[in-house]
């Protein structure tokens, strides 16, 4: 299937590494020019130089940091600067740590809702009105299926990831009139650094072994397993696409049908 999308400019956020990658990976193919963001600067211009060789017609590195709101203002500028604008915003980053909801400190939600509601927010209002203006914009949030079935021991990431959707949500509704649509992506267990973050929690708090806990949390999938990252990205490519024109509001699951609720 032909996506429509040559020609396209693309930012994606946390794009280094795991489904920020796979994403990327996914709008390469595709023929979309391509900016990436993350921490470090080596590791952003090797993934930008594998991403022209996958297809993408331009890709560049910006690092950037999401603990700091003015960072989103200079990575928009300079991702229109680099690519002649952004057609497409993918909001990607870390995961907090894990705590339970009575292990939640205060401290900790404001710094983590600099990270995960006000930086994606100002970058996304730093964006969209140039989607708007030309009547064609794509806004996609990687969330977790924590938003739709809370997940045990992320009580952080429960929290303020659902903040994320009410706004996705309303935003919605308001700019769907000028062509620009706005999805979130709920992925459920796959093999990437921040999984084995959260198992090696689990390890210590539990004394079972990472293989044992992957044993345990992968009869709880209905396929099976844990998803690789590259079964993630085609989903950001098909929302960003021209046949998603008509999907916007919606949380999209991705999770080999660990969410029991319909």
């Amino acid at each position: 299937m032909d996506l429509g999308l040559q020609g396209r400019r693309a930012l994606v956020m946390g794009a280094s590494k795991g489904l920020g990658r796979s994403v990327a990976d996914a709008l390469a193919a595709e023929g979309v020019a391509i900016a990436i963001s993350g921490r470090n600067q080596a590791s952003l211009d090797r993934v930008a130089e594998e991403l022209k060789a996958a297809g993408a017609p331009k890709a560049v590195g910006i690092t950037a940091d999401v603990a700091e709101g003015a960072q989103m203002d200079r990575l928009a500028d300079a991702a229109v600067a680099a690519l002649g604008g952004v057609d497409i915003l993918v909001l990607n980053h870390g995961g907090p740590p894990t705590c339970t909801a009575l292990e939640m400190k205060e401290e900790d939600l404001v710094t983590w809702f600099q990270r995960i509601v006000l930086s994606p927010i100002r970058i996304a209002n730093r964006l969209l009105p140039a989607m708007r203006q030309q009547k064609w914009g794509r806004l996609i949030t990687i969330a977790s299926t924590g938003v739709v079935q809370p997940l045990p021991g992320l009580a952080l990431s429960n929290t303020l990831r659902s903040a994320i959707v009410g706004w996705n949500k309303t935003l919605a509704s308001e700019i769907a009139g000028d062509g620009v649509t706005c999805n979130i992506i709920g992925p459920g267990a796959f093999a990437t650094d921040r999984t084995q973050e959260t198992l090696a929690s689990a390890s210590q708090k539990t004394g079972k072994s990472i293989d044992a806990l992957v044993t345990e949390r992968s009869a709880l999938i209905p396929v099976g397993r844990f998803g690789e990252p590259k079964e993630f990205g085609p989903m950001g490519a098909f929302l960003a696409s021209a046949q998603a024109s008509y999907i916007t509001g919606r949380v999209h699951l991705v999770d080999g049908g660990v969410v029991r609720g319909v």
